[in-house]
């Protein structure tokens, strides 16, 4: 149960009161946003809520248990903070929330009604619709290892050992030609035989995207021109231009035959790969 502040459970009993929401959005990069429904600014903890016309939330449900509570916010992409290819480039995943009921006549009185972060974004021109899931649902992340076939060890980390900063396993590149904002021509990568760098990790160096990460989805060399394509499986923030520069991390397919030809690293290998599997358990003995 809430425990109200006295002045705002004052305000509350007086029988004519002044309420609006105020949401606190603070996304990755530590830049932090406000919108009220309030029809002008409110400010208070260091953040200006700004008055978004449109701007509204479905009702907050509440559930038993450790089951996610969530609602979800519907606006239009007018606010000059709220840009869509910041939306694209991901900037907005997993950011935190935070909503306030406030009087609106005095900010100083209000409440923390919900906190939680971003989940689920829908885009539809320029509207959105953005779910904000409760913090119940980190509860529900998978811990611990699982037995399977391929390594569940992130490349480069402690318990896989590949040193990525060697240059066998991390390239350095720059766009010579865009195709679409997550496939481009690139130099720089010549010297890469094709797939090498296919699930590896590509990062902007400059440029609007300058520090976004993005898996890669294929690193193709044509063998007649030598030409080398790499397409992204999620699009850069925009604009992507020619010059840009990056940097790319080999990938890995978590198999134990990648590690053993690629790496020469199954000593680390940190998958179950002769355990049986589907095709075992339905086999039967052959007369």
């Amino acid at each position: 149960m809430k425990s109200l502040p006295a002045a705002l459970a004052a305000h509350l009993a007086s029988g004519a009161t002044t309420l609006c929401w105020c949401w606190r959005l603070t996304r990755r990069d530590g830049i932090q946003l406000g919108f009220t429904d309030h029809d002008r600014p409110l400010t208070f903890e260091g953040t200006t809520f700004e008055a978004a016309s449109g701007f509204s939330a479905s009702e907050i449900k509440d559930t038993i248990g450790l089951s996610v509570a969530n609602l979800e916010v519907s606006s239009a992409l007018s606010s000059d903070s709220l840009v869509e290819t910041d939306l694209v480039g991901g900037l907005y995943d997993d950011a935190s929330v935070q909503i306030y009921r406030v009087n609106w006549m005095d900010p100083a009185q209000r409440i923390l009604m919900r906190a939680g972060s971003l989940g689920q974004v829908k885009r539809a021109g320029l509207a959105f619709t953005g779910e904000v899931r409760g913090l119940a649902h980190y509860l529900q992340q998978p811990k611990g290892r699982l037995y399977q076939f391929s390594c569940d060890a992130l490349l480069g980390d402690a318990r896989c050992g590949i040193a990525l900063s060697s240059p066998a396993y991390t390239g350095h590149g720059t766009i010579t030609a865009v195709t679409t904002p997550r496939a481009f021509i690139v130099s720089g990568l010549q010297g890469y035989q094709t797939d090498w760098f296919t699930r590896g990790l590509l990062t902007f160096t400059s440029g609007a995207a300058n520090g976004q990460s993005i898996e890669v989805k294929t690193h193709a060399v044509q063998t007649s021109t030598g030409t080398v394509l790499i397409e992204l499986w999620s699009a850069a923030r925009l604009p992507v231009s020619v010059g840009q520069t990056f940097t790319i991390q080999a990938g890995c397919d978590k198999s134990i035959d990648t590690c053993t030809s690629k790496f020469a690293n199954a000593v680390n290998h940190r998958g179950f790969p002769t355990i049986p599997g589907n095709d075992f358990v339905v086999s039967s003995p052959i007369a």
